[in-house]
């Protein structure tokens, strides 16, 4: 392979730009069978129409000399295409990936995406992340073709457009949703890019759902696991935050966005006709949609690609070739669960984290009768004693853990999101008292959405394995990288079918 004086990599006729792999006519060739293991690997650019497509399209796959390829929906609308309105480039699922540069660009994305940044300057997104604004600048274009600004421009005209097609709301909530601080910039800015008033895009039937709630959609690439993962969840579900029924996985939610908490409840079911989940989400969240959409991303793993990550496992991933790694929806949730499940079963870690949610955490009104809690936020516990967690029967040594955990949230020292730095957040977690090795690993594995955590100490692992050496099964562990969260799951379901009962983690389960 070499490297070509723009940064670019060439190997035979493969072309690389960055992390992302496009050859134009392995890419035509996914396009005309339109596979969907390559939706959102790529988009494209038809130039007799000036339109930009998901490889999935079902328009006629136009002709090979009209298609030009792009690694992101932002870098087609930079060369002057508009998005599709028959496949909806906006619905295509996001990457993941282990390399540190393409980690970096992804984790930059996220943030864009979920609106998290949305007034800051490239510097502060730097700094977020731990690198220079020219660095995270470099290899943000490398891998997305775009800068970051350009690309998080994108992300708001998309999620309008989302917005105008997939809900009820008035255009104007509809533009301050979605990012932008001006009506006007708005209607003038989609115009301009997309050819079409937000009024016209509005012309189309109307869109499902009602005022209570809106309805989105949101595509992975298959297989899917859509059982298992539901099942993981609903063995872990917090009574009064979240629960599993008949047909999904559904919550209360709280986000903090500019220092004021937004509460409200989702809803997540299995579309029935294709490689997608349905996401119901109340009305009451609309001021902070795109954190939530992204959050539901995160935590049922929507950006895994399983042909990638099957190829590394092997025989350890054949028999259930959709599993995901469950996120986390709230990373100190996740970090709590963790704490309060060391050394006892997954259903007593469960009933205690109930009375932990309904003793601190805030009272919401929902649809659904058994939810009415939205979880505690670190800084409410950061003001707690350890005899005040202590009465609902958590151990002291673990009631000073929680709340050292939320003090370091609250301060803002310790952030479980994706795209923290793993090696620095791990260091910070392993130095709170009563956090071993295998918690952090378990919150790097699910809040950090870190694809290659091992908590190679977890006894659910070692029986899957027949291996009682933490040090040997290390070892073992390698053959998997860079997909170790993974492995673990495959290990957890099978221990857990050999032995009929739920995977136990760490002589406990999460």
């Amino acid at each position: 392979m070499t490297r070509s004086e723009n940064g670019e990599h060439t190997r035979g006729a493969i072309y690389y730009v960055g992390c992302t792999m496009l050859d134009p006519d392995f890419c035509y060739r996914a396009a005309r069978a339109r596979d969907p293991r390559f939706d959102g690997r790529f988009f494209i650019g038809v130039s007799s129409t000036r339109i930009y497509c998901r490889p999935i399209c079902t328009v006629k796959t136009p002709m090979r000399k009209n298609c030009t390829f792009y690694p992101s929906a932002a870098a087609a609308e930079a060369a002057g295409y508009r998005p599709c309105l028959r496949c909806r480039p906006e619905l295509a699922p996001g990457n993941a990936s282990v390399d540190a540069a393409c980690r970096l660009a992804h984790a930059a994305a996220s943030l864009i995406e979920d609106g998290t940044l949305a007034d800051s300057k490239l510097d502060a997104l730097a700094a977020r992340l731990g690198v220079t604004d020219r660095h995270l600048r470099r290899v943000f274009q490398a891998e997305f073709g775009v800068a970051p600004v350009a690309y998080a421009q994108t992300q708001r005209l998309l999620l309008a457009k989302r917005l105008l097609t997939d809900t009820t709301a008035p255009i104007t909530e509809v533009a301050f949703a979605a990012g932008f601080q001006s009506l006007r910039r708005f209607n003038a800015l989609f115009k301009s890019r997309y050819r079409l008033s937000p009024r016209d895009l509005r012309k189309n039937p109307a869109a499902p759902g009602s005022p209570e709630a809106h309805r989105f959609e949101l595509s992975y690439r298959p297989p899917y696991d859509w059982n298992g993962i539901v099942a993981f969840l609903g063995a872990r579900c917090i009574s009064g935050v979240e629960e599993v029924t008949a047909t999904g996985y559904r919550r209360v939610v709280r986000i903090a966005r500019d220092g004021q908490q937004h509460l409200g409840w989702i809803e997540i079911s299995a579309a029935k006709r294709k490689p997608a989940l349905q996401v119901l989400v109340s009305a009451s969240l609309m001021k902070v949609m795109p954190a939530v959409l992204g959050r539901v991303k995160h935590l049922m793993d929507i950006a895994a690609n399983p042909a990638e990550i099957n190829e590394v496992l092997g025989a350890l991933a054949a028999e259930c070739p959709g599993l995901r790694v469950p996120g986390a929806f709230d990373g100190f949730e996740i970090a709590v669960r963790a704490i309060l499940g060391q050394q006892v079963s997954v259903a007593a870690a469960r009933t205690i984290a109930g009375r932990f949610a309904a003793a601190f955490g805030a009272a919401f009104e929902t649809p659904f009768e058994s939810l009415k809690t939205a979880f505690p936020s670190p800084e409410a516990i950061a003001k707690l004693s350890v005899s005040e967690l202590a009465i609902l029967g958590i151990i002291a040594a673990r009631a000073r853990s929680i709340i050292e955990l939320a003090r370091e949230i609250a301060r803002g020292d310790l952030i479980l999101t994706p795209g923290a730095d793993v090696a620095a957040t791990l260091a910070r977690l392993v130095e709170l008292p009563g956090v071993g090795e295998w918690t952090a690993q378990y919150v790097a594995m699910r809040a950090l959405a870190w694809p290659d955590a091992f908590p190679h100490t977890d006894l659910g692992v070692m029986r899957a394995l027949g291996e009682r050496n933490p040090k040997r099964l290390l070892i073992a562990g390698e053959a998997w990288r860079p997909w170790r969260s993974y492995a673990v799951m495959h290990l957890w379901a099978s221990e857990s079918q050999a032995a009929v009962l739920p995977p136990r983690i760490h002589g406990t389960a999460a």
